[in-house]
């Protein structure tokens, strides 16, 4: 987004939607910048010949555009279609939708809480300022409680929000991290370690979406990290991943503990 003015930076993939279709190139509105409209020309509808427009859009389409120009005053940009590839139109619609569910969210938690409207208003931008989104900060709080503590929220409607985000929330990932203190004093030590870590990675799984990673913070300590797409199933990938780790190292003669972050 522009500092100067609500508008989205040239080359920024935004929301329209479709006001008025003309032969020459369609008007639109921008979903997310109240008061600014577009153009899209027909040569940037599709790629190749369009012999008829309305094959590709229609009055009241939500569609994703490329940001190409935009006017001095900001209230008018040149936008293109054809330039978005449907991975990155899927994904951005995905956001949008995501954003749209997260306000909604807040509303009902204003409205719980007591909030008025500009306090709802208000606490949206602070949340979205601080997390990079509105959505972002119920991901948060769904897959870590003190995430909003930890960004400096406070006040009783917190726990309405840790709640509001679990029960409504499914994050992309949970993800666990801890520190495994690993030591043994043989010969082989290094490789039992080595071997021992290997066990806990290889838990991973690429069809299952899960990632467990181990890394070297300095002996004793290395430090284990695990992605899995549910709670339940980092809850026992961590404690699969870390018993492995450590009764390798136990059953070499070695000590071994983990805690968790």
């Amino acid at each position: 987004m522009s500092d100067i003015t609500n508008t989205p930076n040239e080359g920024e993939l935004v929301v329209v939607t479709v006001t008025t279709v003309k032969q020459n190139g369609c008007y639109v509105k921008l979903d997310e910048f109240e008061g600014v409209e577009g153009f899209i020309f027909i040569g940037e509808i599709a790629s190749g010949w369009v012999k008829n427009i309305r094959v590709f859009v229609r009055e009241g389409q939500r569609l994703i555009c490329k940001v190409m120009r935009t006017r001095k005053d900001g209230s008018s940009l040149e936008l293109s279609l054809k330039s978005v590839s449907e991975e990155r139109r899927r994904e951005r619609l995905q956001e949008w939708k995501n954003e749209q569910r997260a306000h909604q969210l807040l509303k009902v938690l204003g409205e719980k809480v007591g909030w008025d409207e500009e306090e709802i208003k208000s606490s949206g931008e602070e949340l979205a300022d601080a997390f990079g989104g509105l959505y972002t900060a119920f991901e948060e709080a769904a897959m870590n409680e003190g995430a909003l503590t930890d960004a400096g929220f406070e006040g009783d409607w917190l726990k309405e929000f840790i709640e509001m985000a679990i029960e409504n929330i499914i994050p992309a990932f949970v993800e666990i991290r801890g520190i495994l203190t690993l030591s043994i004093n043989d010969i082989n030590g290094v490789e039992v370690i080595q071997n021992a870590l290997l066990a806990a990675e290889s838990l991973s799984s690429t069809e299952e979406e899960i990632e467990v990673s181990c890394h070297y913070n300095g002996a004793p300590e290395y430090r284990i990290e695990l992605k899995a797409p549910d709670f339940k199933t980092a809850e026992s990938i961590w404690e699969n991943a870390t018993k492995a780790t450590l009764d390798h190292v136990i059953a070499a003669g070695g000590e071994a503990t983990a805690l968790r972050e």
